[in-house]
């Protein structure tokens, strides 16, 4: 798939998701062969030719001028994520390379920095995922917010596929009818920037295949990302808690994100998080194939474990 053939997916799934009346135009007097608006009525108010917004839909022009591209957002009642989305599609279908220059910079291995941060965040769950949610790395809450999840295949722990594919998660998730949406929000988000991405487009064939409600949502092609919010779980170890987190992305890291959740001090739910601790501590002690983390030896000094990492004592100085 191309950055081209991407732009245009992404505008006829906007367009059929618009309503004559809702731009100003009269409702239709029959029944439209398609949902939403025709290309015409797009091209129209716009201010472009028919010609030229067939040929962007259909992958053939992929450099709108930017007050094109603001006007077809706001033609499609994008919101400012989907907005920033057409920006960004238009910008690499424009400069291809860059897509490579991404791709390039991606890693799998943690930083320190943030292995020690998401340890001393102790006891909140933290946990560390690739642009494709991959787990990477969690300290002991965040492994075991997830039931089994430590049990999976580290190249098959993901977050997204945990949420689609497990059968716990809708258990584990009071609200999954209303999570669902906004986690492939994000995912598309993630997909527009490089369609062509081996981990994106294995993870989405999977789940296409795999899962009617993911395929369902991934054809309405909503794009968001959520930085910040509230989730509601009901955990099989601990009970009912309510969590806050953040989502802060790792720089320089080709799109880790750090998730951090976080309770009032004396609630209920910080009792919870106290014990998510102590069951994943038991998790680590037990061995979690290529889940990164920090472990604190007797002398003191930190040491890393996990996938691409080094202990102390490997090397001789």
């Amino acid at each position: 798939m191309t950055n081209g053939s991407e732009l245009g997916i992404f505008l006829k799934a906007r367009r059929a998701a618009v309503r004559p009346e809702d731009v100003g135009l009269p409702p239709s007097a029959g029944v439209r062969r398609t949902p939403g608006l025709r290309r015409e009525e797009v091209a129209i108010l716009a201010g472009v030719s028919v010609d030229y917004y067939t040929r962007l839909e259909r992958g053939k022009e992929t450099n709108p001028s930017p007050a094109v591209v603001d006007a077809l957002a706001r033609i499609l009642r994008l919101n400012p994520d989907e907005h920033q989305h057409l920006r960004d599609l238009t910008a690499i279908a424009a400069q291809p390379a860059r897509r490579i220059e991404q791709r390039q910079s991606r890693t799998r291995t943690v930083r320190q920095g943030a292995l020690i941060l998401m340890e001393q965040l102790r006891p909140n769950p933290v946990y560390i995922v690739s642009r494709t949610n991959d787990l990477l790395a969690a300290n002991p809450a965040g492994l075991a917010l997830f039931p089994g999840l430590a049990g999976w295949p580290s190249r098959q722990r993901n977050v997204t596929r945990y949420l689609f594919l497990s059968p716990a998660a809708k258990q584990l998730y009071p609200e999954w009818d209303k999570l669902v949406p906004t986690s492939v929000a994000y995912l598309r988000a993630r997909a527009g920037a490089d369609p062509d991405d081996p981990d994106l487009v294995r993870l989405i064939g999977e789940l296409v295949v795999k899962s009617k409600e993911f395929a369902r949502l991934w054809e309405r092609y909503e794009v968001l990302n959520l930085s910040q919010g509230t989730k509601a779980f009901h955990h099989p170890d601990v009970g009912p808690m309510t969590l806050d987190y953040e989502a802060m992305e790792l720089a320089n890291t080709g799109g880790q994100r750090m998730i951090a959740y976080y309770t009032m001090p004396g609630s209920a739910d910080r009792d919870a998080v106290a014990l998510l601790d102590m069951i994943g501590s038991g998790l680590l002690a037990a061995g979690v194939e290529g889940l990164q983390q920090f472990v604190q030896p007797a002398d003191g000094e930190l040491v890393e474990t996990g996938e691409g990492a080094g202990v102390a004592g490997d090397q001789e100085g």
